[in-house]
């Protein structure tokens, strides 16, 4: 495992060589961070937002930063300052508010307190913390060109060389582009990578390396908004109670019917002064699309929340831009076999992609910034066994990452996709079978495995690992119902020859 002292003052053969990296978020930073301590000098990172602590109120997550992203924040030294930025998952409180306003409090239990702690934080307040760490220690190595875009890659023959250049195009807000001429390029771009999109287009095999592969799950689909209250908003019409910032809220609605039945989901903040994020995750078909003005808004909220002071703590220019936000919607798990691509005759040059470029999934296991930083951290391990080679890096990476990757997925389709209340009768059956899984590993717990959400957790485990062990526990479930069916039906015989006998 590599540590920050084999990593420390490394000089790198390939430092000179141009990097770009397509995406300034977690994955984006991080990759440019860890090149940068491998001694690579002249990293540029393309990132259409304003800043890096840039508030978007639709894209508002909070991220919990478990063991897997802590490789790498152990990796800088960062996991400390994350933590005083953070809510630990250990102080993790949930307070649900029925509509008649009674509430009740409860400390959520950690699985394993073995575990490390995992950290509650925003996505920009992470963002940032990456951010500030560039602009501290790195600022020689890595140039972060906020508001702009990467509009255009093209793959370029050396008239005089049987080599290939890369040409990129890049736009900033002001309609000014720029071309990059880069020796490596990292797409950290997200679900709809343009620099996936273009390997996709220039891949000559029959298998489709780049093409994302998607799988069913039941929170596929599913649409999302988010609400923006104010810091310490009124818990109640008397105004005698407030939401502390640090406390996560379950919100009930006072509506029943599906089209119209609404929860508000609130996770934990450390800064008492930050804007509160409400989830509203529903069915497509859901009333609150309809709506198309703050008033509409404000109305069918009051009423879905008759336990709040809705007229205090919604105002209406945050309701009109509610009315007017699209939102997004779950997507279906999906990964891409392609994780690389390499020029030819060129060992030093080549494209990599990392995060939700190759692999997307629903929010269900809270894996999307840690499989990412994970990425990130195997990618260093890669080039740490490669000599930062990229011809030798890259392949190894894919062999290293691409069935951890393909587990994530199928993780992402069982683990915990009932959430959200989308079907009772179903989400009822699967919580039968997660606390059936959970009874029988702690009776026996060498035989039978805890359920994978629980696993996930354990940052010790691949997620190869993880479906393992899952499966391998179904199967010895479907043994163990097989047995008792087949005790059953020989239970009149054995009652009959102890009769007899």
């Amino acid at each position: 495992m590599l540590t920050k002292t084999s990593l420390a003052g490394k000089e790198s053969q390939y430092s000179h060589q141009n990097v770009l990296i397509v995406g300034g978020g977690p994955a984006g930073l991080a990759t440019a961070l860890m090149l940068a301590k491998r001694g690579w000098t002249n990293i540029t990172v393309l990132e259409k937002r304003p800043t890096a602590d840039y508030y978007e109120p639709d894209k508002s997550f909070n991220y919990l930063i478990d063991g897997r992203s802590q490789k790498f924040t152990d990796l800088f030294g960062l996991t400390q300052q994350l933590a005083t930025l953070s809510v630990p998952s250990t102080e993790f409180y949930l307070t649900v508010i029925k509509p008649n306003g009674s509430r009740k409090t409860s400390k959520v239990p950690v699985v394993d307190p073995k575990r490390k702690t995992a950290y509650w934080i925003p996505r920009r307040a992470f963002v940032n913390l990456l951010y500030q760490e560039i602009e501290k220690n790195w600022s020689n190595h890595i140039t972060v060109l906020f508001n702009t875009q990467c509009l255009e890659i093209n793959k370029i023959d050396i008239d005089s060389e049987d080599a290939e250049k890369l040409e990129v195009f890049a736009q900033t807000n002001n309609n000014s582009k720029t071309k990059f001429e880069p020796d490596f390029l990292v797409g950290c771009d997200g679900i709809n990578s343009i620099v996936r999109e273009t390997l996709k287009k220039w891949d000559r095999s029959t298998s489709n390396r780049f093409e994302m592969k998607k799988f069913p799950s039941p929170s596929s689909g599913l649409r999302y908004k988010v609400l923006s209250l104010p810091p310490n908003f009124s818990l109640d019409h008397a105004d005698k109670e407030h939401a502390v910032s640090t406390m996560a809220y379950g919100i009930r609605g006072a509506f029943r019917k599906r089209q119209r039945s609404l929860s508000l989901g609130l996770l934990p903040l450390k800064n008492p002064d930050e804007p509160r994020s409400a989830n509203i995750i529903t069915y497509p078909d859901h009333q609150i699309w309809e709506l198309k003005s703050g008033e509409e808004v404000y109305d069918f909220i009051g009423q879905a929340f008759p336990q709040l002071p809705i007229n205090k703590i919604l105002l209406l220019p945050e309701a009109e831009r509610f009315a007017k936000s699209e939102g997004g919607y779950f997507p279906n798990p999906q990964y891409s076999s392609g994780l690389y691509f390499l020029f030819k005759q060129q060992p030093d040059k080549g494209i990599v992609l990392l995060g939700d470029a190759i692999h997307c999934f629903p929010p269900d296991i809270g894996q999307g910034v840690n499989s990412a930083l994970e990425d990130v951290y195997i990618l260093n391990e890669a080039l740490e066994k490669s000599d930062d080679k990229l011809s030798d890096a890259l392949p190894l990476y894919e062999s290293w990452r691409l069935p951890d990757t393909k587990a994530l997925i199928r993780l992402a389709q069982i683990a915990y996709p009932w959430q959200y209340n989308q079907a009772p009768v179903r989400k009822w059956l699967w919580s039968i079978n997660f606390a059936f899984r959970l009874l029988l590993n702690r009776l026996l717990p060498h035989v039978f495995s805890p359920p994978a959400f629980f696993m996930i957790q354990n940052h010790q485990l691949s997620y190869q690992e993880i479906m393992v062990m899952a499966q391998r526990t179904t199967q010895r479930l479907y043994l163990l119902v097989l047995a008792v069916i087949f005790g059953f039906l020989l239970l009149p015989y054995f009652v009959y020859f102890k009769d007899i006998f």
